[in-house]
């Protein structure tokens, strides 16, 4: 294994790029991380499983935390790197290894910041909630991550992505009675019991509320159907998988209270309507006084996060937190997957002042 030497902000990027860190294979890159941290006197080091989170202690009157994902999605003929005119092409090299690049570089740089830092390296975030090193992190070790703000290096370009929807996951049951197709009126066709809940969710007005400046865009939608026994059966049962995306402004059970609003009106006795699983959504925290300072001596763009990102796991402890990176979001996990410098340099540029001066 060879150290990680580079310096320069963009070529760390690469270094971190070329060594493999799939998820569940990080050990690798989490390795030379804790390496690298372990020579900074500066810092306290602890590791929990495939988590290494390093911290300064010093006092000051303000934490900030500094977070970023380990793990990357399976290269797709796109490992080792390539470098073009500036541009950085590999798997992870927008999600995140750049957001991973600059808090390397703060962590070698920053010996006596003005705010105390945190610097969270956590695995297995681009698989199932239920394997997330930062869910390990908040269930063993808490105590490691208090801060009074949270910035996660997810791909933005350098820009402001705020706070992040929620999302619900529900499974739809409709019950029917079986009978012979040749006799259907016999029987009650659950998949036929599907076109009212189906209408529904097409004729669905979804909002688009503003929250502290951001727009959101809900969603309610089918995202999966199963049903039907043969060929000559009338089926007695048919299933629906349906997911709600929801805006900050509400609760995961006031999300919850309003699907079955929908839903549940067009249901009959023997109906199972159950929620499977809740990520809860993230309040924007651009009017934390950090945060805030971040946007203003950069003039970063800010618009809303409409997906789900881990700032919702510091949001549900009372940590205000922010998505902030570089990278293209929209190409994160794609064959083209890319960064350019001007990304990073800018994404460094901003992290380094806000750091420097608070």
């Amino acid at each position: 294994m060879n150290p990680i030497d580079a310096t320069d902000v963009f070529a760390l990027t690469r270094q971190l790029v070329d060594v493999a860190s799939e998820s569940f294979a990080e050990q690798e890159l989490v390795d030379l991380l804790e390496a690298e941290l372990r020579t900074l006197p500066h810092l306290e080091v602890t590791r929990v499983g495939d988590n290494v989170v390093a911290r300064t202690q010093l006092g000051r009157d303000q934490r900030l935390v500094l977070g970023g994902h380990t793990d990357t999605v399976p290269a797709n003929a796109n490992f080792p790197s390539h470098v073009d005119n500036d541009t950085l092409w590999g798997v992870g090299a927008a999600d995140m290894k750049g957001g991973l690049a600059c808090m390397l570089a703060s962590a070698r740089r920053h010996t006596d910041p003005r705010l105390d830092l945190t610097y969270v390296f956590y695995a297995r975030e681009e698989v199932a909630a239920v394997h997330s090193g930062l869910g390990e992190l908040f269930d063993e070790r808490p105590d490691l991550l208090v801060g009074d703000v949270a910035l996660l290096g997810e791909p933005t370009d350098g820009k402001i992505e705020a706070g992040c929807q929620g999302s619900l996951r529900f499974r739809l049951t409709l019950a029917g009675r079986r009978a012979h197709t040749a006799r259907a009126w016999m029987g009650r066709n659950a998949v036929h019991r599907l076109a009212p809940v189906l209408t529904a969710l097409a004729d669905y007005d979804a909002r688009q509320p503003v929250v502290a400046g951001c727009r959101y865009h809900e969603a309610l939608l089918a995202v999966g159907i199963e049903g039907g026994v043969a060929g000559n059966v009338v089926p007695d049962s048919a299933t629906l998988l349906v997911v709600h995306r929801f805006a900050p402004d509400r609760t995961s059970a006031e999300a919850e209270t309003h699907v079955r609003s929908v839903i549940e009106p067009l249901l009959d006795e023997g109906d199972v309507f159950e929620l499977v699983d809740v990520a809860s959504a993230a309040a924007p925290a651009v009017d934390h006084p950090l945060v805030a300072a971040l946007i203003e001596r950069n003039d970063l763009p800010v618009t809303a996060k409409l997906g789900w990102t881990d700032v919702a796991r510091f949001a549900e402890r009372g940590i205000p937190a922010a998505n902030f990176g570089p990278g293209d979001p929209t190409i994160a996990h794609t064959a083209g997957e890319h960064v350019t410098r001007d990304s990073v340099d800018r994404t460094w540029a901003a992290l380094d002042d806000l750091i420097s001066r608070g």
